[in-house]
Formats: C-alpha cells, structure tokens, sequence
C-alpha cells in the first residue's frame, strides 16, 4: 500500500472495530460514522415524510448522527449481533427525542388527542368492540369531522407511531423500543414488566379493527410509505393518516387501561 489513506480504506469492518474499540483509533471511528451515515439518512429520509414541512430534513440527520456516534461507543462487536440492528432503534430514538425537544404541537391539540384517546378506551369497555368516529364524537360531544380533523392534525402535526409513548404520557410510560428484551439484563421483576407490556401490545393491536391493522403491518413490518399504502386501500394519503392516527390513539388506550387487556378482538 502506498500511503495510510489506502490502508484504512481497505480495512474490514472487524478490524475497524478492533482498532477502535482496542486501540481508541479515532480514525476508525470516523470511518465507521461513515460508513454507516446512509442507515442515518434512511431513517431520516422515512419520518420526514410525515412530518409538517417546517421540518428540515438535516436537523434530522443531525439527531440522528448523534444517535449513530452512540451506538457505536456503545456497540460490543464480540457479541455477533449486526450492528445495523443495534443501531437502528438507536438512531431513531436520537431523532425522536431530538424532536420531542422542540415539539411543536400545540398543547390544545395533545389535549384533545388524549381525550380521543380516552373516549375510545371508554366506548371500548362498554361496547365490546372498537369505536367508530361517529361513536367517539357523540361520547365526547363534537361533530364527527372536528374529530377525524383532530386526527388528521395529529397525524401532520406530530411524530404519532409505534415508537411514540403508548399509554400515557409521564415519567412511568414505556416507549415501544425499551420493549425489546436486554439479553444481559438479570433482573426477573424488570423481564415480567417488559414481558407484560409486550403481551398486551400483541394484544391491543389483535383488537385493532382489520383495516387499521393492516395499515400498522404495512407501515412498520412492510416499510410502505403512507401513499404507497392508501393506493393499496384506494384512499387518499390524508385518510390513511388518519387511520393510522386513529390505529395509535387506540394503542394508547389501550395500553393506558389494564380492564381491556385479554379482550378478545370483535368483528368490525
């Protein structure tokens, strides 16, 4: 090789690794942010897409670099588990938390998504079955479009998903990612509490009406966009964040409210 430059391009990922996490090569370091930028850029690329246009797409890229230098200092290579697995939930995270930190909703509109949220939960224990639009409007004694506007401004207004706080919104909630089991984690109360919460997610969204359940499947296990899945339904862009606004409303609740876990889905 003809110079320290060639040398490092021509380094493995292993021994990038090596030398980083072993010899503190700050070099190393920088090359594997490099290398792993476009995962930042995916995972930007994608929330943007849902979110209001006065968000700029480099802010987050921003938090999402600093999710990614995280992961790394944080990555145990020896452990056999793909980086881009361990990092991803960590980038997003990053990028979550960085909008959270100037969130622009309006505390008017988290207002009235909670009291939606809360109707459904309400409308659900009594009927046996998800709530209609119409159901929750007259619960709450609006006209049935304030509410679907409501869910339509959610759904533009903030970074409504599965990512997003299930169940309540203060210091005790879990965020869907804190979920995933901590394999070196010998604590059997904290295994129960995450392994309950898993359950009952697994649950709330088995009573999530059909549509809206297809739409979650589609979104976070099938990566459709929102447009790709509304020319699948043929619905509009708009009415499928809607309903996924509505899908997540309902997830919230029902994580909220013990009294629904264990209720077996209804026909809709």
């Amino acid at each position: 090789m003809s110079n320290t430059s060639e040398a490092r391009e021509k380094r493995s990922l292993e021994q990038l690794w090596l030398d980083y996490k072993h010899r503190g090569d700050r070099a190393a370091r920088d090359e594997l942010v490099e290398r792993h930028l476009q995962l930042v850029k995916y995972i930007a690329g994608r929330l943007v897409m849902h979110l209001p246009s006065t968000v700029e797409l480099d802010d987050l890229l921003s938090y999402g670099v600093f999710g990614l230098l995280d992961a790394i200092d944080k990555f145990d290579y020896r452990r056999g588990i793909k980086f881009e697995t361990y990092a991803y939930t960590r980038i997003k995270g990053a990028i979550l938390d960085g909008l959270r930190s100037v969130d622009w909703v309006p505390q008017s509109l988290r207002k009235r998504g909670r009291a939606i949220s809360a109707a459904f939960a309400r409308l659900e224990r009594e009927l046996g079955r998800p709530a209609t639009d119409a159901e929750v409007a007259a619960e709450l004694g609006l006209p049935v479009g304030e509410v679907q506007d409501v869910l339509t401004r959610l759904s533009q207004a903030s970074l409504l998903s599965l990512d997003d706080v299930l169940g309540a919104e203060d210091d005790d909630a879990l965020e869907l990612r804190e979920l995933v089991a901590d394999p070196n984690s010998p604590d059997p109360l904290e295994h129960s509490v995450f392994q309950d919460a898993r359950e009952r997610l697994a649950e709330a969204l088995e009573r999530l009406p059909e549509r809206e359940r297809q739409i979650i499947a589609l979104y976070y296990y099938d990566g459709l966009t929102v447009k790709e899945i509304g020319e699948l339904f043929n619905l509009s862009a708009s009415r499928i964040s809607q309903l996924h606004a509505r899908a997540i409303l309902r997830l919230r609740a029902a994580m909220a409210d013990p009294e629904t876990a264990g209720r077996a889905p209804q026909a809709t």
